[in-house]
């Protein structure tokens, strides 16, 4: 008998036994844990089928893994699989009826080429991944001899998943074993913890074994741990205490040192203490304002002795134009205002400037985010239309949607359910519906276009089921929305919405980040129930404050600059070196590129001159992405090139080739030989050496210099120098050049070229 024919006779033993109406209700699955988590084979008399027994089974094995059978273009050597068993119909028809029926071997089950390769008595690129006689091979082994079921009559309907403990205290070293319960419709319930999948989150603080063992390192704080079976998803988070008493905490100011400071006390880890008024002076300037502070600013906020000082500076950086530039900074590159042609430079600056003015004035975010996305008719009128011009297809503008302002990334839904979210094809789909009834219309601008509202039904074809599909916000129903309105506005309706679980949300973690370099949630725009954040009630307070604050930005700012979590000392003390994820002391990092270069340019007293822009333009001014291609500084510093939405398109990381930038540029040396400079006026300048040094300390780290840096430095200035053949330079000459060494020095320290 051949496998075709052993098949035909499967599917005929399959109908029969649906006939029969078998009275068996299984509450187990086909296979049980004994107490230590052993998988044993369930009765030889107990029907499996394929959803329920066998889908698990070949996740666990990690047959319908992205790299294996389930990658994109057709699986592994033809063999296709859906990833991680979302379609057990496709599944169920590639096994068993694809390549002529030679996967299953009903008439000699030990033989079907699923079992032979999967356990590796017949060569597997993949390797054994079912050992033969274990739980997991029988399993298979049966539900072929049974007649290859997909589902059984009396098969209850999986609904939930759950794990117990759902979260709980992990001592440093220590150990925690996890059960997973899946929960069925006719209320039985099957301990699935040897078939579950899990995925620690942070590896460095938590490992996790393929049975559910979870192992954590000496790294305080929380961490979770994914855990996946048949579709659904759970979460075990673990509390990880250092456990020293925190006695001494800084002054609460607001809702969110309570936060903060409870949760360390809660996993015992002592704050450093609130930093000094320089260190604060110079955060804070940067972090607002994108700009070191000037020599001026610093002597007057060094001197005040007001204890509202700080919250007035705050105040002050909120109300200046730079403010409006730094933030311009960083949204516009995410919004792809990129520059690929000469003619884009026109809805390149409007663009930026509607952003700018927009920060300037303090429009309400849920208004900027309104007006971007339901943007209509020309550049020149509307400026928040050239987005459009530039994310073009519905399905990128869905994407760039959701992961920028829902912190939802969806890509992985457009081909397969999520692996890590509950989103569908059905879910990509309904949402790429609000955006199928933008009309285009050619003016008389080259390479511009009006942009309009097509009057009509808004649907979206699901290109694996065929339905069209009515707009559908990420599982809430919008209502049924007719021809003549327009669906983004319906959109941007739910968007902000007080009870949107998304939209506040995400932009509060994304500040955060800014401001404390590691987001409540990381990555910052990868909010999902898998991926939780390590302080859930600070960020639900800030998620609340926002939006009673009418979704103010600019009071998001000062509520977190004024806090003392934010103004903690980056000096870390004996017990909270080690913490990552707590902000116990502020997280040092390093300047963004435009900061940097304007940082620079304020040391050595030069200007960086950018093309079509008026002198003196700053680089956090810029408008586009052009200005990267002309700049090798900002090139080599990781200035965005707008073609992502990922706050990842941004390098702020150390590298060899920035430190080779700082000692062998061209550039650097001509900002420092500059015949106006820093260092040439310096030179002539009649002041002690003393009062020059201090001049320089305030500039490049707001402070004045300490005792022996003072010393060293006027030691240095009155030391001869040498030419390359060792000659004494005239006393003129190396002067000036003992002037630019020394401002290249300070150029060179992590205290500069940090916030700290």
């Amino acid at each position: 008998m051949n496998r075709v024919s052993s098949n035909l006779i499967a599917r005929g033993v399959l109908t029969r036994l649906k006939q029969m109406s078998l009275n068996a209700v299984i509450i187990l699955s086909a296979f049980t844990t004994s107490v230590c988590g052993q998988l044993h084979a369930a009765d030889n008399d107990s029907v499996v089928s394929f959803v329920n027994h066998v889908v698990p089974v070949l996740t666990k094995a990690g047959c319908n893994g992205g790299s294996c059978h389930a990658k994109a273009g057709g699986g592994q050597n033809g063999f296709q699989l859906s990833l991680l068993g979302f379609e057990t119909d496709d599944d169920y028809e590639s096994i068993v009826l694809q390549d002529r029926g030679r996967r299953v071997f009903p008439a000699s089950p030990g033989q079907s080429l699923i079992l032979t390769k999967g356990s590796g008595k017949v060569s597997h690129g993949g390797g054994t991944r079912l050992v033969q006689g274990s739980a997991e091979y029988e399993v298979i082994r049966r539900w072929i001899e049974q007649g290859m079921q997909l589902s059984i009559d009396a098969d209850p309907e999986f609904i939930s998943l759950e794990v117990e403990p759902a979260s709980g205290l992990v001592q440093r070293g220590g150990e925690q074993q996890l059960q997973v319960v899946a929960k069925y419709s006719d209320g039985s319930i099957r301990d699935v913890t040897p078939l579950a999948l899990y995925e620690s989150n942070t590896e460095a603080m938590a490992q996790v074994s393929e049975a559910g063992l979870v192992r954590v390192s000496d790294i305080p704080g929380k961490a979770a741990v994914m855990v996946r079976y048949q579709g659904r998803v759970a979460v075990f988070t673990a509390s990880v205490p250092l456990g020293v008493p925190v006695d001494n905490l800084p002054e609460i100011r607001n809702f969110v040192d309570e936060n903060v400071f409870a949760n360390l006390k809660e996993i015992g880890i002592p704050p450093s203490a609130v930093c000094d008024d320089a260190t604060f002076l110079r955060r804070v300037s940067l972090d607002i304002a994108g700009r070191l502070p000037t020599i001026e600013e610093t002597k007057i906020f060094l001197a005040d002795e007001n204890l509202a000082k700080r919250d007035q500076k705050i105040d002050a950086l909120l109300r200046s134009s730079q403010y409006a530039d730094y933030f311009a900074s960083k949204w516009v590159p995410l919004l792809k205002n990129r520059r690929d042609a000469t003619s884009d430079m026109t809805a390149n600056f409007a663009f930026h400037a509607w952003m700018r003015d927009s920060l300037l004035t303090n429009v309400p975010y849920d208004q900027i985010v309104r007006e971007l996305l339901a943007a209509t008719g020309t550049i020149v009128e509307n400026p928040p239309v050239a987005w459009y011009k530039r994310v073009k297809d519905p399905k990128n503008q869905l994407e760039d949607i959701a992961q920028l302002f829902l912190g939802v990334r969806m890509q992985c839904a457009q081909c397969h359910h999520h692996p890590f979210e509950r989103w569908s094809q059905d879910d990509y789909y309904s949402f790429a519906a609000f955006f199928n009834q933008i009309g285009r219309k050619p003016t008389a601008t080259a390479g511009e276009d009006l942009i309009f509202h097509k009057r009509g039904i808004a649907k979206a074809k699901n290109v694996r089921s065929g339905v069209m599909l009515t707009p559908v916000a990420l599982g809430d129903d919008v209502g049924k929305i007719p021809a003549g309105e327009d669906p983004r506005l319906r959109l941007a309706k739910w968007m902000s919405a007080p009870e949107n679980p998304f939209f506040a949300k995400a932009l509060v973690n994304r500040y955060w980040k800014h401001f404390f370099k590691r987001g409540l949630i990381e990555p910052e725009d990868d909010i999902r129930d898998t991926n939780p954040p390590t302080n859930p009630k600070l960020l639900a307070a800030l998620e609340a404050h926002f939006i009673s604050s009418g979704f103010d930005l600019k009071e998001l700012v000062r509520v977190i600059t004024s806090s003392h979590a934010y103004q903690l000392s980056a000096v870390p003390n004996e017990h909270n070196l080690v913490d990552v994820q707590n902000y116990s002391r502020f997280y040092p990092r390093r300047m963004q590129a435009e900061v940097m270069l304007d940082a620079v340019d304020d040391l050595t007293g030069a200007t960086t001159r950018f093309a079509n822009l008026p002198a003196g333009t700053r680089a956090i001014a810029l408008p586009d992405n052009s200005y990267n291609k002309s700049s090798a500084f900002l090139k080599v510093f990781g200035r965005p090139n707008s073609t992502s939405v990922c706050e990842c398109e941004r390098v702020q990381s150390s590298g060899l080739s920035q430190s080779l930038y700082f000692i062998n540029s061209a550039e650097l040396k001509s900002k420092l030989a500059f015949s106006s400079g820093r260092a040439a006026n310096l030179l002539k300048d009649k002041r002690s050496d003393e009062e020059k040094i201090n001049e320089l300390y305030l500039v490049a780290f707001s402070r004045p210099p300490r005792e022996s840096e003072l010393k060293f430095a006027i030691d240095y200035l009155k030391a001869p120098l040498k030419d390359s053949k060792g000659q004494d330079v005239p006393s003129a000459k190396a002067a000036q050049q003992n002037w630019q060494d020394l401002i290249w020095a300070l150029i060179n320290t992590k205290e500069f070229m940090f916030h700290h």
